[in-house]
């Protein structure tokens, strides 16, 4: 598993603040993500490792003809591929390839589909993170072991920055998290369970915004 994702910026020829080759994804391959349930899907596969049509449609309440459907269309551009040497020709197994995806592409938000393609992606990508943040949150400390309570972060500060500081600060945040995903990305183990990590760095609007 492995996923990083940058939110669109107003240039998609300069690099992921860690100085990391994200992958930009062209007007193409967001048109065929621009879908609630193939960003469901594209995130499970992120976040959970490979999966099948079936494992996936028992996990979204879907036939597995439907996610079938999806998951050809999500390799059709190369946002996921098969598995090798995994399944057979009944049950195929498919995954994320490795690496940082960007939704930063500058030409594609100069089209009124590529801007509608783009959105689409982000809202329901981070309304799907936020579900899981507040689901933690729902369940409550007590749920988890303690271990996990002690290793958990909810954190929010607001601090006063230059543009160049706030760049500064992304730079040594991606950094750390790009060294984690680096050492833990094949790691497995009885007590390793996926982690997400969200870094929200962004200007507030004035008083009046």
């Amino acid at each position: 598993m492995d996923e990083e994702i940058t939110a669109p910026s107003t240039d998609d020829r300069s690099p992921a603040p860690s100085g990391r080759q994200d992958r930009v994804l062209d007007a193409g391959a967001l048109r065929a993500l621009a879908h609630p349930l193939r960003v469901k899907i594209y995130d499970i596969l992120s976040q959970y490792g490979p999966q099948t049509a079936s494992s996936l449609a028992e996990r979204l309440g879907e036939s597995s003809g439907a996610t079938s459907y999806h998951l050809r269309a999500l390799a059709k551009h190369d946002l996921i591929h098969e598995v090798a040497d995994r399944g057979s020709g009944r049950e195929r197994w498919w995954e994320r390839p490795v690496g940082g995806v960007s939704f930063a592409n500058e030409e594609a938000l100069k089209t009124p589909s590529g801007r509608a393609a783009t959105q689409i992606v982000m809202s329901e990508f981070f309304r799907l993170r936020q579900e899981q943040l507040m689901r933690f949150i729902d369940r409550g400390l007590n749920a988890e072991e303690h271990a996990w309570q002690d290793a958990s972060l909810i954190s929010t500060a607001t601090v006063r920055l230059t543009p160049e500081q706030s760049k500064e600060l992304a730079t040594a945040i991606m950094a750390l998290i790009d060294e984690a995903v680096d050492t833990y990305r094949e790691q497995n183990g009885e007590d390793v369970r996926p982690v997400t990590i969200r870094a929200d760095l962004f200007p507030l609007p004035g008083l009046e915004g």
